[in-house]
């Protein structure tokens, strides 16, 4: 008869262990805890698969790693090639947030300036009108709008000079990842300016002969139409969409048989001083302001006055929405803000700047095994390990500082349902690319021990073989996740059953 586990049976033969240790002479008091862990393989395999088996049951492509420590002690637990380096996709705003909140502070707030570089006389500015942008990655139409009205109620009435948009806070990135397909609004333009997160909303209705199409600034609020970013319908099946950066404009082109009746999208900027420009020159004329055509410049003239401005959430709040939504553009402009900071000046580029935060974690937290490519884990071709965000997530937890700001995270049984009873609580960073797969955070078990853990899964060899415009929708991508994210929970349960129970 297969012998039965419980919880008597294991206590029972820890005391029979530190009975016979007493009388052999070995100290009663053990160097290590005795809170059953199951380390015995015997008992271990008996009351949990092993972790080979969990992976085998996954049936996941490529390689998986993980690790799992006590938070409490820092003991590691278990380890399953916890030093090899993976692409840890979206896990890698973890450490963005660490570096963003160290450097900055939480309280941390960006601003957008109005500024005036003239004489303003009976409402009148003899000189240029500057929109100066300070990083914030949350600026909306909304936001545009509050500031065009503070500029009105300081009486300006007419601007004679030029109308300037400030982006130089941070360098200019055409793309986030240059390797995504052009369409996808999440891999925007970056630099010192953002609106709307760098999206424009493009929306078709059917009409009388063709489609009508308008392209806007669309918020809560407001729906201004823009003139930066142009659609037009092409009569054709393939390519959905086409991309051009011609006569200082956005150009898209979108085939007709994709369209249907009616519908919008998001579609990325890559001009971000010209769109935060043409919406505010919309929104300053509503109040009888007349701009001309923004001009973007990489610096404010010294000796520009202050006359409106606007300021985000605080850090902190930004942080928590960026991890919840995984927004990238946010991870890159709070990020790159953090090395400004750091270095007293704005990074030469995005890559420079993640190499910075690379070169902290490993000073901060000893992760000499991670190198990253970006603040937001969009590139491929960042790396980090198990065992080094696992080292960091146990200093860090210690403080009280990341857990507050992760998302839960919802167990499920094996039809994907959620387990709304379940015993272990999960709050973690998720990643997600095409044929790549992360989780790393914090997790309560049913006694209440909390760990730490981190898990990778990667198959590069069949990311490597998708063309750009695949990495939209690829054959045999969401299957792959889905078993991702089950050997994901599969490895949750058995922690939970093996170090919490």
């Amino acid at each position: 008869m297969k012998p039965v586990l419980n919880r008597r049976t294991l206590l029972s033969g820890l005391g029979a262990m530190i009975a016979t240790g007493a009388v052999a002479g070995t100290p009663l008091a053990p160097e290590r805890s005795l809170r059953p862990v199951l380390r015995n393989g015997a008992v271990r395999a008996s009351a949990v698969a092993g972790p080979e088996t969990v992976l085998r049951k996954a049936g996941i492509s490529g390689e998986s790693c993980w690790a799992v420590a006590d938070v409490a002690t820092g003991q590691r637990l278990e380890s399953m090639n916890g030093n090899k380096a993976q692409p840890p996709a979206s896990v890698a705003k973890t450490v963005t947030a660490l570096y963003a909140l160290e450097t900055l502070g939480a309280d941390y707030r960006f601003t957008t300036r109005v500024m005036i570089d003239g004489t303003m006389s009976n409402g009148v500015l003899n000189g240029d009108l500057i929109l100066a942008g300070g990083g914030d990655p949350t600026l909306d139409t909304d936001a545009l709008a509050v500031l065009a009205q503070r500029l009105k109620s300081t009486g300006l009435r007419e601007v004679r000079g030029r109308f300037i948009v400030y982006d130089g806070a941070l360098p200019y990135v055409r793309s986030i990842d240059e390797d995504q397909p052009e369409v996808v609004g999440y891999s925007p333009a970056v630099s010192g300016i953002a609106l709307n997160f760098n999206r424009v909303r493009f929306e078709w209705k059917r009409a009388q002969g063709g489609y009508a199409v308008k392209m806007d600034a669309e918020t809560a609020r407001y729906r201004p139409e823009v003139a930066s970013s142009v659609m037009t319908v092409v009569q054709r099946s393939a390519p959905v969409y086409t991309y051009a950066d011609r006569d200082g404009r956005d150009h898209w082109t979108v085939a007709s048989a994709a369209l249907g009746k009616g519908g919008s999208r998001w579609l990325p900027v890559r001009r971000p001083g010209d769109y935060a420009g043409d919406v505010f020159r919309t929104l300053a004329r509503a109040h009888g302001i007349v701009l001309k055509p923004a001009r973007t410049e990489s610096r404010p003239p010294a000796g520009a006055i202050v006359v409106a401005e606007h300021s985000s959430d605080r850090l902190w709040t930004v942080l928590q929405d960026m991890l919840k939504y995984s927004n990238n553009l946010v991870a890159e402009m709070v990020g790159m803000t953090a090395s400004a900071r750091r270095e007293g000046k704005p990074p030469q580029s995005l890559r420079a700047s993640a190499r910075e935060m690379s070169r902290w974690a490993a000073h901060r937290f000893d992760m000499k095994n991670t190198a990253l490519v970006d603040h937001s884990g969009l590139g491929d071709a960042s790396r980090m390990t198990p065992d080094d965000l696992v080292a960091a997530l146990v200093e860090v937890h210690r403080r009280g500082v990341l857990r507050p700001l992760l998302k839960p995270i919802a167990m499920r049984d094996d039809r994907g349902r959620v387990l709304t009873n379940h015993p272990v609580k999960v709050d973690a960073k998720t990643g997600t690319l095409n044929f790549v797969s992360g989780l790393g955070g914090f997790m309560t078990a049913p006694n209440g021990a909390e760990l730490a853990f981190a898990i990778f899964s990667a198959d590069t060899a069949a990311r490597g073989r998708l063309s750009r415009a695949e990495r939209v929708r690829p054959d045999g991508g969401r299957a792959w996740n889905g078993r991702a994210k089950r050997l994901q929970q599969m490895l949750i349960d058995r922690w939970g059953a093996l170090y919490g129970s």
